[in-house]
């Protein structure tokens, strides 16, 4: 790393303009980072794989619309779990995989939108059409635009140019969650399992941020939140079933009693909030100081 001579004589290092992404703000080899970029790129390896190989079926673009889409909305919950994971765990170095896991989100996000165009044979006219006409592509298109904004206001530079603004505006990533959240359960009509289980971990979060900042860490509070996030994502699945299509909301509703399929998605919920809870106590007996 070069260093520049201060008006006292001593020597200050710099920060090089560019840094690799794996790299730290020292520009030092971060395991972290390059751990989290190859896990960042895994998911459009596989999707290329599985296109050359031909297992994406018949509808080979369409195939790969839905997975980028169903991966931008993974990476926006990744991103919107640093904090918390920083907080709960008292793990500060977690912080440095924020920009990078909401900068994929972005990249997936824009590949989503391109797989569209090539799936439209490039018909740019019909392209914009479509999006104007339909109420879920123009919520999944304001969605692109304010990650793509967050995206491009994500670097140092930008920081200290927008000052407190940079932040008011990165909070919108919870907006856009919320966006991308209800294209997803659009575009999914009746089969909306992920969607749900995306919801409810969403709404994990949302409650996590509620809550007062010195109880964040408690892991009876984070029971609270985790059994409340079930309850919510099991109402606002039956609120779907029973407003956006003709599937009996109350047999939804009682399959989060039977077992005999497999956990629902706001079953998945608890079993993750109760995870988290689980990993947090752990962590504390770990590495609370022994008393003599």
């Amino acid at each position: 790393m070069s260093s520049t001579l201060t008006a006292t004589g001593v020597r200050r290092p710099t920060r090089p303009r560019f840094l690799p992404p794996w790299r730290d703000r020292q520009g030092r080899l971060s395991p972290l980072k390059s751990l989290v970029l190859l896990g960042a790129c895994v998911p459009a390896m596989l999707i290329v794989f599985w296109w050359l190989n031909g297992d994406l079926g018949p509808r080979t673009v369409n195939a790969a619309i839905h997975l980028t889409g169903l991966w931008t909305v993974r990476f926006i919950l990744l991103s919107l779990a640093v904090t918390p994971a920083r907080v709960v765990f008292d793990r500060p170095k977690v912080v440095l995989v924020r920009r990078m896991l909401g900068v994929t989100a972005m990249v997936y996000a824009l590949a989503h939108l391109s797989l569209y165009i090539v799936d439209m044979n490039f018909h740019w006219l019909e392209v914009v059409l479509e999006i104007v006409r339909r109420f879920y592509l123009t919520i999944g298109f304001v969605a692109l635009i304010g990650l793509v904004a967050l995206g491009a206001t994500s670097t140092d530079a930008a920081v200290r140019r927008m000052g407190r603004n940079w932040k008011r505006l990165h909070w919108s990533i919870y907006g856009i969650g919320v966006l991308m959240l209800l294209h997803h359960f659009l575009q999914a009509k009746a089969g909306v399992s992920a969607a749900v289980l995306a919801a409810g971990l969403f709404i994990w979060l949302t409650l996590w941020r509620l809550l007062p900042e010195r109880r964040r860490a408690s892991p009876w509070v984070l029971g609270v939140v985790s059994i409340a996030a079930g309850m919510l994502t099991a109402g606002l699945e039956f609120a779907w079933y029973a407003l956006a299509t003709r599937i009996n909301p109350w047999r939804v509703l009682s399959a989060n009693l039977d077992f005999a399929f497999g956990p629902r998605p706001a079953e998945w919920v608890v079993i993750c909030g109760l995870g988290v809870v689980a990993a947090c106590a752990l962590s504390r007996l770990r590495f609370e100081p022994r008393r003599s």
